[in-house]
């Protein structure tokens, strides 16, 4: 496609988006107008910061919004763990651990979130003396890492046999070759397509909110039950929610732009 067809292209394109968000804000706008709704967006800042006496802190949005970053972070990190255990155990020769896997897989997969979180915060937590926000953490880790055992599944198998026999020949043993040659060129592959999971479960954590976990949802439910601000309130929590998802997404994509490079 020569330049100016590919210029006028994007240009195409922008003004479809353009005309699609006008079209959206007209909707919203005209929805709230038929239900004889009365905008408040001033009072909306004092719930993202306060300043009193030359000092600043956060409202309860952004309170919420650094407990779901601290969900989501260690939820990821306890996802991408569980999911590598579980790809590991789904290619070993153990028909016990084999099983197993395929146990966990199956089951978490095809239940929906939110029964998986008030199973494990009404029976298991109970058991353990868990609190909320644990319970959370370990149920986003358990969903996310089925979803991610797959993805390290799909890495270890798309390197090469001739690697292993590469590795055997040098008189490196199974575990050698896996920590030392597979597993880096596998993590290098999968890098992509993790971090697009980790979009999910940052949308995935506003579930959590129904455990009664202080989050950016939770807050954003008590705001809106104390000050019937609801679009307000929803469209900035959606805002915020974009805002994150979206520069996961621009990593993902340079990941991906990059992975030609070191693959």
């Amino acid at each position: 496609m020569s330049l100016p067809r590919r210029a006028s292209a994007q240009l195409l394109h922008w003004f479809a988006f353009a005309v699609s968000c006008l079209a959206l804000i007209w909707l919203v706008l005209r929805g709230a107008e038929r239900l004889g709704y009365s905008w408040h967006w001033r009072q909306i800042p004092r719930y993202l910061w306060t300043c009193s006496d030359g000092t600043c802190s956060f409202g309860p949005l952004m309170q919420g919004l650094l407990v779901t970053l601290e969900i989501t972070a260690v939820s990821i990190l306890g996802a991408t763990i569980i999911g590598l255990c579980t790809a590991m155990l789904r290619l070993s020769n153990s028909f016990v651990g084999r099983g197993a896997a395929r146990f966990y897989l199956e089951t978490v997969r095809n239940t929906p979130l939110l029964v998986q979180i008030f199973f494990l915060y009404f029976v298991i937590a109970p058991l353990f003396d868990f609190e909320r926000t644990t319970t959370a953490i370990l149920a986003l880790s358990l969903f996310e890492g089925a979803y991610a055992s797959e993805i390290f599944r799909a890495g270890i198998t798309s390197i090469g046999r001739g690697q292993w026999e590469a590795c055997y020949s040098l008189g490196l043993s199974r575990s050698q070759s896996f920590q030392h040659v597979i597993l880096p060129q596998a993590v290098r592959r999968v890098l992509p397509p993790l971090t697009g999971q980790a979009v999910s479960l940052i949308k995935d954590s506003a579930l959590v909110s129904t455990i009664a976990v202080s989050d950016l949802t939770m807050q954003g439910r008590m705001i809106v039950a104390e000050t019937f601000l609801s679009f307000e309130v929803w469209f900035v929590v959606a805002a915020i929610y974009l805002v994150l998802t979206l520069a996961l997404s621009s990593l993902a994509h340079a990941i991906e732009r990059r992975f030609p490079r070191i693959a």
